[in-house]
């Protein structure tokens, strides 16, 4: 069964094509990863699946329902840009919330939320007390507190201490268990093939991955030989069958060219000093983003 269908859909923005002839599906239950460049399309496919925009040609099926009316309070959405009602008090506005997705005795789970999120003792204080992070994620439990079947949210993860990661983390964890599908954007590449069931990837508005980690990584093969050298000052340059080098500090990833022998390159390195580590294997996904997206992509993947 699908939680979410697109089919064949295109959305323009006057004369920019922010989605092209875009085909999808979510399975239900999954964890579902979007990655992209900033301006690839990820939002605009989010607000389409909430109905927010219409697309401009082709359909898209959200559990079950093909209409353009407003989203079904089965759907819960937390969208990039934050907002909650700063005079209100952290219990009400999220009974406020609750509510509003037709929920008529929200306090348990209110309660139980806040307590998961380690905000039990902030119940009764304004929005206006709270940091960035606590804030952040009270707004993820207004987004899910009414307990929907399909869960969108729009780069969770962004800005969040690593404590507080990992806190939102294993709520979207437990929300799986619970059977819910989660669809979430992110620039974050290590939480992607961490977390994710499969992975889409935009670019230009199109398509260009889709599939498990394993799938994605199998496409393009053990090409990634990931080293570690003695001493300073060795140089890398004019390695035989080496397309690339990318330096990080304590070792470096170096890309066969096809048909290229990793044997040659430690050959080639060990006559030029001593290779403390020396391992063969499959892109990273944070590597394929780069390759697909451009080397200026390195900065919103370490963002």
């Amino acid at each position: 069964m699908a939680a979410v269908r697109i089919e064949r859909v295109t959305k323009t923005f006057g004369t920019h094509v922010a989605v092209d002839d875009l085909t999808l599906t979510v399975p239900e239950g999954a964890i579902y990863g979007f990655i992209g460049p900033n301006g690839s399309g990820k939002t605009t496919t989010l607000r389409m699946i909430m109905r927010i925009f219409h697309p401009d040609r082709g359909e898209i099926e959200v559990l079950g329902d093909r209409s353009l009316g407003a989203a079904s309070d089965r759907v819960g959405y937390l969208p990039e840009e934050r907002g909650l009602y700063k005079q209100m008090k952290v219990r009400d506005v999220l009974k406020f919330y609750a509510q509003l997705k037709g929920m008529r005795n929200p306090r348990a789970e209110i309660d139980r939320w806040l307590a998961t999120m380690e905000l039990s003792a902030w119940a009764d204080k304004k929005i206006t007390a709270l940091s960035k992070g606590m804030a952040q994620k009270i707004q993820f439990i207004a987004t899910v507190v009414a307990r929907p079947s399909l869960v969108l949210l729009d780069e969770p993860f962004s800005g969040l201490d690593p404590n507080n990661a990992v806190v939102l983390r294993e709520a979207v964890l437990e929300l799986k268990r619970a059977g819910t599908t989660v669809i979430f954007s992110t620039h974050d590449m290590s939480t992607a093939e961490k977390m994710c069931d499969k992975i889409f990837m935009i670019y230009k508005g199109k398509k260009v991955l889709d599939g498990t980690l394993e799938e994605i990584q199998d496409a393009y093969g053990d090409d990634t030989l990931r080293v570690r050298l003695g001493g300073e000052g060795i140089s890398l340059d004019d390695l035989p069958g080496v397309e690339c080098v990318a330096d990080f500090g304590r070792y470096h990833e170096l890309r066969l060219g096809r048909g290229a022998d990793s044997q040659d390159v430690l050959a080639a390195l060990m006559d030029r000093g001593e290779v403390r580590h020396f391992e063969l294997s499959r892109p990273s996904l944070g590597d394929i983003f780069v390759r697909i997206a451009g080397p200026e992509s390195v900065e919103i993947i370490h963002a």
